[in-house]
């Protein structure tokens, strides 16, 4: 075997597990992307990965697991997770059993900055709104 190639491959068994996983995956999906396996199109945008393989409810245990191993505190992820399924009853499950309600209303405050407002079917831009000066969607006026 190379020497270059033993010391490489010494520095690489050195690294933790987690950071020599992450580095392999980046090695692996750049040469991927690289030898037109697969394209970042793909990679970015594939709601069906998405979907099937990292689910919402999933991801706090996840981000749990990441806090453990990088040894920092958990409280603040079980205080999230908490927060979480509170809001997610009080939202979803309470105002839909017998007797139920909407425990959190919207200040309306918020909605009048945010809702959209409704638009009037009778308005016409002017002309220097309309793109390229054609009326599209309109009958053409022949003389």
């Amino acid at each position: 075997m190379p020497m270059a190639y033993e010391a490489l491959w010494h520095e690489y068994m050195q690294m933790p597990v987690v950071t020599r996983a992450y580095t392999t995956a980046c090695v692996i999906t750049t040469l991927a992307v690289q030898l037109d396996l697969v394209s970042p199109f793909q990679l970015y945008f594939n709601p069906i990965l998405i979907v099937e393989q990292y689910q919402a409810p999933y991801l706090p245990w996840v981000l749990l697991g990441f806090s453990v191993l990088l040894g920092n505190t958990i409280w603040v992820d079980l205080v999230g997770m908490a927060v979480g399924h509170t809001y997610y009853f009080a939202e979803d499950v309470f105002p839909r059993l017998r007797g139920g309600f909407r425990i959190l209303k919207t200040p309306q405050i918020l909605k009048t900055l945010f809702d959209a407002h409704p638009e009037d079917p009778d308005y016409t831009p002017p002309p220097e709104d309309r793109p390229g000066g054609f009326n599209w969607g309109q009958e053409a006026n022949v003389q």
